[in-house]
């Protein structure tokens, strides 16, 4: 079955409607969905590796376009929406000491995060919340959101080929390893609070 999906992820990839799949995904991701663009970026990275710095571009833009809308729920409806969002990922509890951290740690947080597989939704959202400056908060999610996908980019339009052959090898541990990285996030993000 994993392989179907693959397969068919492949394929979808190098279709003409990828590039719009790929800035919705990314953009949602930023806000409220909690599968990372990733899953596209790659296969669509792998199955056209001379577009990789493209997609790329394509998932930065949509990805920091979704933050600030992240950052509207947290500025705008964070009584409503954006404490239900993050009680529904599990940090709605530990807004004070989100806000505490913040304080003194807010521009780094912002930059480590967009790297890691912790939500950014939750950062997004916090930001607002916490009317963080929204110009830095935006230079910052360019920063941080474009290094990480410009450096997958980068691996995937250098080494596309034998990433390929590795993932198409050895799927089920690759899977298995990205959802432990997915859920490792969400637990590291719960004990940093």
């Amino acid at each position: 079955m994993l392989r179907r999906l693959y397969d068919a992820t492949v394929a979808l990839a190098a279709g003409p409607r990828a590039t719009w799949a790929l800035a919705a995904v990314s953009f949602a991701e930023s806000s409220f969905f909690p599968v990372p663009p990733d899953v596209m970026l790659a296969p669509m990275a792998l199955a056209r590796p001379e577009r990789a710095y493209r997609y790329a571009l394509v998932c930065t833009i949509a990805s920091v376009l979704g933050g600030i809308a992240g950052y509207a729920i947290g500025s705008l409806l964070f009584d409503s929406v954006g404490l239900w969002l993050l009680n529904l990922y599990g940090y709605g509890a530990k807004i004070e000491a989100v806000r505490a951290f913040y304080a003194e740690w807010g521009a780094l947080f912002i930059l480590v995060k967009g790297l890691t597989p912790i939500p950014y939704k939750v950062v997004t959202i916090v930001s607002g919340a916490l009317d963080y400056d929204f110009a830095m908060f935006v230079v910052l999610s360019v920063i941080t959101r474009g290094a990480r996908f410009f450096i997958l980019a980068g691996l995937f339009n250098r080494f596309g080929g034998p990433i390929r052959l590795f993932l198409e090898k050895h799927l089920v541990a690759v899977t298995v390893g990205a959802v432990a990285v997915v859920v490792l996030g969400f637990v590291a993000l719960g004990k940093l609070f």
